[in-house]
């Protein structure tokens, strides 16, 4: 469904991305994971058009996608979950919910939508006329969510959707993500926490300093070392004595990361 190719991207003169190559098939739910800084979200906004690329090609149902407009990318069924929500907070719940259906190929189905929408997350209902801007952090992601059901995503890109929440709103966003997967959505997740996204894709691949440096599915990357010892807790591990490794050189290029 998705594909990108020798993708190097930046702001100004700050490169952000570097020769990214990556896959995603049709219905299949792919996690992408990193410390900070390490190119997530930029590799998000790179692929929804906000961050334009200074070298590569990305490919959507096989069409290249690499200079078109964002609002043409969520006519085609891209849809981006930013990281922090960004609902807006001085419209009502209904309000927001409404926006998300701009687009024509999401306008005709909007009242449908909406009843799903306030189906798989009751408390939004009992808030429709509630101010964005009033609901609790869980609530916030809740419609960021919803919102993105709206506009009839085909690609449902998410940026840390469990960012700052509760465990039991995490629980919330597995949910919704199983919701999704399940309706044949296809899905790309970031998260730091790198346990969660894992959990929750069926492949993922690991950034560093803007580039790929590991890609396996997710069931082998919760079983690698070099992701255990990076990003899921464990910072010491050792080679076999006098044993070899070729990805030696890679793993000295993973920072360790304990916020996860």
């Amino acid at each position: 469904m998705l594909r990108l190719e020798n993708i190097s991207a930046g702001y100004g003169a700050v490169s952000a991305l570097r020769n990214v190559d990556m896959v995603v098939e049709a219905g299949e739910a792919v996690a992408l994971i990193g410390s900070n800084g390490a190119g997530k979200s930029t590799t998000l906004r790179t692929i929804s058009g906000l961050v334009r690329p200074s070298a590569g090609k990305i490919e959507f149902q096989g069409e290249v996608i690499t200079d078109v407009s964002p609002e043409q990318i969520v006519e085609r069924g891209i849809i981006h979950v930013p990281e922090g929500r960004h609902v807006f907070p001085r419209l009502s719940v209904h309000q927001n919910l409404t926006v998300g259906a701009y687009s024509p190929r999401a306008h005709a189905k909007k009242n449908e939508t909406r009843d799903r929408v306030f189906d798989l997350f009751p408390r939004l209902y009992e808030r429709r006329q509630q101010l964005a801007g009033s609901l609790s952090g869980g609530e916030q992601q809740m419609l960021a969510f919803g919102r993105a059901m709206m506009a009839q995503p085909v690609l449902l890109m998410l940026d840390e959707p469990s960012l700052g929440l509760a465990p039991i709103m995490v629980e919330e966003v597995a949910r919704a993500i199983d919701y999704f997967r399940s309706n044949g959505v296809t899905i790309l997740l970031v998260e730091q926490n790198a346990e969660l996204a894992l959990d929750l894709a069926t492949r993922g691949y690991v950034i560093e300093t803007g580039a790929i440096v590991l890609s396996d599915t997710s069931e082998r990357l919760l079983e690698n070392p070099k992701v255990w010892a990076s990003y899921l807790g464990e910072q010491d591990w050792e080679f076999e004595a006098g044993g070899h490794d070729p990805d030696r050189a890679i793993v000295s290029d993973l920072s360790v990361n304990k916020g996860v």
